[in-house]
């Protein structure tokens, strides 16, 4: 697959798939069994810790809970990566951390704690945090999960927004319909039993178009249709 510079790009697929795998390999979790992870042209896995560690720094990542930490406030939590990457004074990494909450709708929400906060709240201060070093691609996972219809809509319109405004290239791994066709503009659908893409396109061309019957199925909420879930789980591959 290829993932073209400011798109929103999706991957899709049922449980067991391989999508949580594929975004692991993607943000330098877990090394691939094959295949190649290129960024920009430069082979990701094939260099040092210290080669993956620069290319990271051009990554933000928004973890399906928020993974905040809850000994920090909510400014620690958006405020660490500047901490921990920049030379910035306290004052100056507070101005950048407002700015940066501001963004998602959460300056009053500076000096609380996670657990003072609701779900949809930790997720836009998960969004904060991943943009804190106004990184050049953005990974989700599974950002909706969880949150009820009205909040899901507005964290789409955020995701948007914060696409249009900073150009930043969007991986979203998700299986919540209405928000890939509000947002997803390219994609891969994962079959679960070959742990391989059968599908390529947007959400709303794969719905809309695709004629594989477990795509269709999918992507129309349509159960009449032999299940997805793979017989046996091994380890995922990831090509390109």
């Amino acid at each position: 697959m290829d993932v073209k510079r400011g798109s929103i790009f999706a991957i899709m697929g049922g449980s067991g798939c391989g999508k949580s795998t594929i975004l692991r390999s993607m943000i330098g979790l877990l090394p691939p069994k094959t295949g190649t992870y290129l960024v920009d042209g430069d082979d990701y896995w094939s260099g040092s810790d210290t080669h993956r560690t620069t290319l990271n720094r051009r990554f933000g990542v928004l973890f399906q809970s928020g993974a905040l930490w809850s000994s920090m406030t909510i400014g620690e939590n958006v405020g660490l990566p500047l901490e921990m990457f920049t030379r910035l004074s306290k004052p100056a990494i507070r101005h950048l951390v407002e700015l940066k909450l501001g963004l998602v709708g959460l300056s009053h929400a500076i000096d609380l704690y996670p657990s003072e906060i609701s779900g949809g709240m930790k997720k836009r201060a998960g969004l904060a945090r991943a943009i804190a070093l106004d990184p050049d691609v953005l990974f989700f996972d599974e950002p909706s999960a969880g949150l009820d219809p009205i909040t899901s809509a507005r964290l789409d319109d955020l995701i948007l927004s914060l696409r249009d405004g900073l150009g930043a290239t969007i991986v979203i791994v998700s299986h919540e319909l209405p928000s890939l066709f509000a947002i997803a503009d390219d994609g891969i659908f994962l079959d679960a039993q070959t742990k391989t893409p059968i599908a390529h396109g947007s959400p709303r061309d794969l719905r809309d178009h695709c004629t594989d019957p477990l795509v269709h199925a999918f992507m129309n909420r349509d159960s009449d249709v032999p299940s997805a879930e793979p017989a046996t789980k091994g380890p995922t591959t990831n090509g390109q």
